[in-house]
């Protein structure tokens, strides 16, 4: 007898749309919105990173990005104060991020 290839049964793969319909709900009821720095936690944040780009310490970076917090650890490779922007180097695929100050929800020391 000759195995024609049995499939498995995937319920939502005859209707990708639902699918896909299916992942935006899921995702959007992970959302959360962006929280709010008073200017004191501003100022500790500027703190950290200047202390960080001329120690070279590693930090804990916490930001915002498409309704989600997410942290990585890294170091601070470049600040330009006036464009409002940080290049940071992440420690797990050692890339560079540039990323916009006004994301940056929390930066520690590892």
């Amino acid at each position: 007898m000759q195995n024609r290839g049995m499939k498995k049964w995937r319920p939502f793969a005859t209707m990708p749309e639902q699918y896909r319909g299916l992942q935006e709900m899921i995702k959007k009821q992970a959302e959360v919105p962006q929280p709010f720095l008073t200017e004191d936690q501003m100022e500790q944040i500027n703190f950290i990173l200047i202390e960080a780009l001329h120690t070279n310490k590693q930090v804990y970076l916490t930001y915002y990005k498409r309704g989600q917090c997410i942290t990585e650890t890294g170091v601070i490779q470049f600040i330009d104060s006036l464009g409002k922007v940080i290049v940071f180097i992440d420690n797990a695929f050692k890339l560079k991020n540039k990323m916009r100050l006004n994301v940056i929800i929390d930066v520690r020391f590892v």
